[in-house]
């Protein structure tokens, strides 16, 4: 799973209100699909961009990502290095891409994990429910005993 950071809850987040908000969706389309639409937040480029660089390799998304290779120089290869500097590993857009990812899914309620992995509602729900999950796994970083004592420290050398 990626490793939680403030940028990629809420590049995640983004994502998931753009959706949510009418942003252009479209599965079979490289660059308004479930990866292309965090791309597009992630890497600032536009959906025609990333589709254009999808297109110079073969496969959907998850080809792609079986066949990444950071030393390629291929403009779509370019990206997901980028993608993957917010903490993201290769896994997590596959699962993206279908909305598989068990850790996620375990996190919505019973009845509701039978995502659609091309039905933009369920985009939403499971980019949602991975936000959450993330700013969980980041808050229990967080040590608050020494953080008090750090800023205490702090008061004291003023």
């Amino acid at each position: 799973m990626a490793k939680t950071n403030p940028e990629l809850i809420l590049a995640i987040r983004r994502t998931a209100e753009k959706l949510s908000k009418g942003a252009p969706y479209q599965w079979g389309h490289m660059g308004s699909c479930n990866c292309g639409n965090l791309a597009q937040e992630l890497t600032r480029l536009s959906k025609r961009e990333i589709h254009s660089y999808a297109m110079q390799k073969s496969g959907d998304w998850t080809e792609q990502l079986n066949d990444y290779c950071p030393e390629s120089k291929l403009p779509m290869d370019q990206m997901v290095s980028e993608m993957l500097n917010y903490g993201l590993d290769r896994e997590d857009l596959m699962h993206l891409e279908r909305l598989s990812d068990p850790v996620i899914l375990r996190h919505l309620p019973v009845s509701e994990r039978n995502l659609k992995h091309n039905f933009k509602n369920d985009v939403v729900k499971y980019l949602k429910t991975w936000a959450n999950l993330l700013e969980m796994q980041l808050l229990q970083q967080i040590d608050l005993e020494n953080l008090e004592t750090d800023k205490k420290s702090i008061a004291l050398h003023e």
